[in-house]
């Protein structure tokens, strides 16, 4: 029924029986073409007044649960008309997908550490007596690169790519969770690092920090040793450690904390530094949980980045004679 002279409009679909008219998905018909009149929707119109447009003219713009979206009725997620909204993870966080497909993940981590072993062999064969900062640079930095990329080539000639098999996925969120969860991390694994050394005492040192002992050099080699610490470690360490042999583990585990104590218990032994093996395992844990928390590595190269800037500053001051070896 159509409204009496000089009465304001009514919704698509009001009648006597019915004034406030029907919600769009039980209307009659589409809404009537062309721009709203003044005065229409009327407040409390499902989706509000700014909902009438921009999809085009008549038609109900991008719109809740039972609403005309842009071009048809609107959907909760991807191919479900009117179903389930997307699981969201915690803060609402979105974390990846699993690996689609099994990509032989332990053979693969088997592999990437013969990589890194032998490389850092025939590097020290090379080498030999190793006395300056960019020798021992190289015989650092190139192992881990080199695990690092065997990893991406074993994804794309066995898997299905670096993006699924490894969760290297950049999200611009993912830098502010790593920043803020390294941040955090720092207060925890710094007083764990203090009371470590109290318990141990002096033996407690790094073998990087025992590499490069007694060397001095110039601020350029200082900076270039700083960013192989806070950069191209952290890259390559959370690839390794939390890309593939995360996804290795969880395609075999299915609870994601299992695979979050095992892969942090591997790195800490993986350094080969077993004496400081209980401290690395506290100062892992703050990069499993940005990888758990995102499902990709980026948030954890951040917190591993921040986690690592402080040591390497030291490191890059005691180079160039600014600061006392530890």
């Amino acid at each position: 029924m159509s409204s009496s002279p000089g009465s304001p409009p009514g919704p698509p679909g009001a009648s006597a029986d019915d004034p406030a008219g029907s919600t769009p998905s039980d209307a009659a018909g589409p809404p009537p073409a062309g721009p709203p009149p003044a005065g229409w929707p009327p407040a409390g119109w499902p989706g509000g007044p700014a909902q009438y447009g921009p999809a085009g003219p008549g038609q109900y713009g991008p719109a809740g649960p039972g609403q005309y979206g842009p071009g048809g009725p609107a959907t909760h997620g991807p191919g479900a008309p009117y179903g389930p909204p997307p699981r969201r993870g915690l803060f609402g966080i979105e974390p990846s997908p699993p690996p689609p497909r099994p990509f032989r993940g332990l053979l693969a981590f088997l592999v990437v550490e013969i990589v890194f072993l032998g490389s850092s062999f025939l590097l020290a064969l090379g080498l030999g007596e190793v006395d300056s900062a960019q020798e021992v640079l190289l015989a650092i930095v190139v192992p881990t690169i080199l695990a690092a990329l065997t990893c991406v080539v074993w994804t794309r000639v066995f898997g299905s790519g670096p993006v699924a098999d490894l969760g290297l996925r950049f999200r611009w969120e993912d830098v502010g969770i790593g920043l803020l969860i390294g941040v955090a991390g720092l207060f925890v694994t710094i007083p764990a690092a203090l009371a470590y050394l109290y318990l141990v005492g002096p033996d407690l040192t790094t073998s990087v920090g025992v590499a490069f002992e007694g060397i001095r050099t110039t601020w350029p080699v200082a900076l270039a040793v700083m960013v192989g610490v806070v950069v191209v470690a952290p890259v390559c360490e959370e690839i390794v450690y939390r890309g593939l042999l995360w996804n290795a583990i969880a395609h075999w585990v299915g609870n994601r904390w299992v695979v979050f104590v095992l892969t942090t218990a591997v790195f800490a032994l993986a350094h080969l530094e077993f004496l400081r093996a209980p401290l690395l395992f506290v100062v892992a844990l703050p990069l499993g949980v940005a990888r758990l928390l995102t499902g990709r590595v980026t948030a954890g190269i951040v917190a591993h980045a921040v986690n690592n800037f402080l040591p390497g500053l030291a490191l890059a001051l005691m180079l160039v004679g600014a600061f006392p070896a530890v």
